[in-house]
């Protein structure tokens, strides 16, 4: 599943939209995780896209009175083609369509979505997120007040999209390594400073993975057609029985909250 660095690097890729006329939208298959609203196809057409930007793992299309709201799912992805060009591919379902290019959405399981709103900011999907985690918002007093009141685990509660967005399971087990908290450790057991390691390896993982490209992890690319390559720079996600690279115990694997979850026992004890 793409995760805040797939999404922010995806949204790099085509930020030069920005500024330009959206000419129309072609949906070619409405159903996604929710039916495509007809009306996107009618009133976005001739808009200019004013302002393209990530909100968690959303990219949001802010066009002149109204705004598109576009989330990847388990496994889709955008990519850029010319405005004439007749090859598709099995699961394109959506074509952006401007003056010269074309932005092509691509969803093999339809579990992404994309919505249409006149108020982005009180829009259901938008409006009950936590902050952004690379924000100075979150902090380790914002996360040990969270951690202080919460009775589930620490990994559940950092890939809970109320307390912080965009961390999901790769980058949480990340995070978690390099700040050597245990993943299944209850949240209210942790100290401030522990809140500050942990809040501090998060920004560190998610800039590091922004900075490579994201992660591929079967078949993620960006849409400028580029590959990820943090996964080379991976600790302990899918490394199962190897080596840790910091003491050479064995990674273990458990399930926490139905994910599975990667932790050196004796790193993170």
């Amino acid at each position: 599943m793409p995760e805040l660095p797939e999404v922010e690097t995806t949204l790099r890729a085509i930020k030069k939209f920005q500024g330009q006329q959206l000419i129309e939208i072609k949906v070619n298959n409405r159903n996604l995780r929710w039916k495509v609203d007809k009306s996107i196809e009618i009133d976005t057409k001739n808009q200019r896209i004013l302002n393209l930007k990530r909100r968690a793992k959303y990219i949001i299309f802010e066009l002149e009175n109204l705004s598109l709201l576009l989330h990847l799912g388990m496994s889709g992805s955008l990519r850029i083609a010319k405005r004439d060009e007749n090859y598709f591919l099995k699961h394109d379902h959506i074509e952006f369509i401007f003056e010269n290019e074309k932005i092509i959405y691509n969803d093999p399981r339809r579990f992404g979505s994309l919505h249409i709103t006149s108020d982005i900011n009180n829009h259901n999907l938008i409006r009950f997120l936590g902050p952004e985690p690379l924000s100075k918002s979150f902090n380790s007093k914002y996360l040990f007040n969270l951690c202080t009141n919460s009775k589930t685990n620490i990994k559940t509660l950092l890939m809970n999209q109320k307390n912080v967005v965009g961390i999901g399971n790769i980058y949480a087990s990340e995070a978690l390594f390099l700040s050597r908290i245990n993943p299944v450790k209850q949240s209210n057991k942790l100290t401030i400073k522990e809140c500050g390691q942990l809040t501090a390896a998060s920004k560190k993982i998610l800039n590091a993975a922004i900075k490579c490209g994201g992660t591929t992890i079967k078949n993620f690319y960006s849409a400028d057609g580029n590959a990820g390559y943090f996964k080379i720079k991976l600790n302990v996600y899918g490394r199962e029985d190897l080596d840790c690279r910091e003491c050479n115990s064995k990674i273990k694997k458990v399930t926490v909250n139905n994910r599975a979850t990667f932790y050196c026992s004796r790193c993170q004890s």
